[in-house]
């Protein structure tokens, strides 16, 4: 009787067991609920939703979404580990730091148009000697330029030797006020008072140190009023012209300090500062110049020379950064490609600050830590932008933390699909190329 109590006992057991086992579970139901639609989109604007099957506005069927395309969105671009390896992806990662923004150019020096002088005849006259000889010639304060006949300094000596006779003060000094306004030197009219003798041609001086820029003069040239006879010009200070590209532009101001070099001395380094800033754009380069001023005592940079410039517009604040060669500009926007992980990239838009060489500051649309594609980054664009939405400019990676955020977060199927045949294709060619 026990035995067959024991035998009864087991036999309900085991039926019991296959009853629990046969009966559906919970998790089956979890995997119808995330079979059903969460709601659907027009297949040309994820923004227009609704929570039934429909047309969209433009007459296309709606597309329905799903709990599996959560992580998805559109522009997301899904590629195998073995194509990133044959396109050659690489990626770097957003950072915080200090922006070095020197501006590298390049100029031209120039004599400091504020440091020459014009010379021009008052009187008609001509020529007598000439003690300066070619142009490029260094002369001294005070030495003999030329010397100069003309009968209208004949004349006006002749008046203040006839004041000297009549001993009138008045007369004396209208004839030395005319001497001077003729530009004759105090040294010649000392000579002519205590000689009490006309001087048949009178020498003219330099008015300052420098060299000869430009002489249009020989001896015997006639030469009068609005003639340019030479031009003097100092070698210290000097001028630089830069050219900073326009984009550039905007970072310079004045008083900034600048480093100048020669490429025949590149260990040589002459301190500058930003002079002037010109307020027109040079027609031919597109470009903004500026004007920097420099001393140069032992006048080894020389005018109309190239040289290398770095105007130093460093930020002094921490900014976020990142290779320039990740950038991708256009006309309308910048992108990077975002690498989001698990072979999904997306290209998204970003605004930028200053830059440099090297590096680019990112004002908004990246965060620190976020990995943007540096190499083949165009091909990834191109696959992204047929559904990015470019105009959301901070991407977020956060997971939704409701079922709210679930719903503003989920894409339309269309666009994986989409993706989906564009890049098995691309590995096909990939593959194909290697064989």
């Amino acid at each position: 009787m026990k035995i067959i109590t024991v035998f009864l006992l087991i036999l309900i057991a085991s039926n019991a067991i296959t009853w629990i086992i046969t009966q559906p579970s919970d998790n089956s139901s979890g995997s119808a609920d995330a079979n059903k639609p969460l709601y659907w989109v027009a297949p040309m604007d994820p923004n227009y939703r609704r929570d039934k099957p429909g047309k969209s506005p433009m007459g296309m069927d709606l597309v329905p979404v799903y709990a599996d395309d959560e992580k998805s969105s559109p522009g997301t671009v899904r590629i195998s580990p073995e194509v990133v390896n044959n396109l050659g992806v690489r990626t770097v990662t957003v950072s915080r730091g200090i922006l070095d923004a020197s501006i590298e150019t390049v100029g031209f020096v120039q004599y400091d148009d504020e440091q020459r002088s014009h010379l021009h005849p008052r009187v008609e006259g001509w020529i007598d000697k000439l003690f300066v000889h070619t142009s490029g010639e260094v002369i001294e304060q005070g030495q003999a330029l030329y010397t100069l006949y003309s009968p209208q300094l004949v004349s006006a000596q002749e008046e203040l030797l006839l004041a000297l006779q009549q001993s009138s003060k008045r007369l004396i000094e209208a004839a030395l006020n005319r001497l001077r306004a003729l530009q004759i030197d105090e040294r010649e009219i000392r000579q002519i008072r205590t000689n009490r003798q006309v001087k048949q041609t009178l020498t003219f001086y330099a008015p300052r140190s420098g060299v000869v820029d430009k002489l249009n003069i020989s001896e015997g040239f006639f030469v009068q009023p609005g003639v340019t006879l030479m031009s003097i010009a100092s070698l210290s200070p000097i001028w630089v012209e830069a050219e900073v590209p326009i984009s550039q532009g905007h970072q310079v101001s004045e008083g900034m300090q600048a480093i100048v070099q020669l490429d025949s001395l590149p260990e040589q380094q002459w301190q500058a500062q930003v002079d002037y800033i010109y307020p027109s754009i040079n027609a031919k380069t597109r470009t903004t110049r500026v004007r920097l001023r420099l001393d140069n005592p032992s006048n080894v940079l020389k005018p109309n020379q190239f040289v290398q410039i770095s105007i130093n517009s460093q930020v002094d604040k921490p900014v976020l950064l990142i290779a320039r060669e990740a950038l991708i500009r256009t006309a309308k926007q910048n992108r990077v490609v975002l690498a989001l992980g698990d072979g999904r990239f997306k290209s998204i838009a970003v605004k930028i600050g200053q830059s440099n060489r090297h590096f680019v500051e990112i004002t908004q649309g990246l965060t620190v830590g976020d990995k943007v594609v540096s190499s083949a980054q165009f091909l990834l664009d191109s696959e992204s932008s047929i559904e990015s939405d470019f105009q959301r400019m901070n991407y977020k990676h956060e997971q939704p933390k409701n079922e709210h955020q679930k719903n503003e977060h989920q894409k339309h199927h269309h666009a994986n699909q989409s993706q989906k045949m564009t890049m098995p294709a691309l590995t096909e060619q990939q593959e194909g190329s290697n064989d």
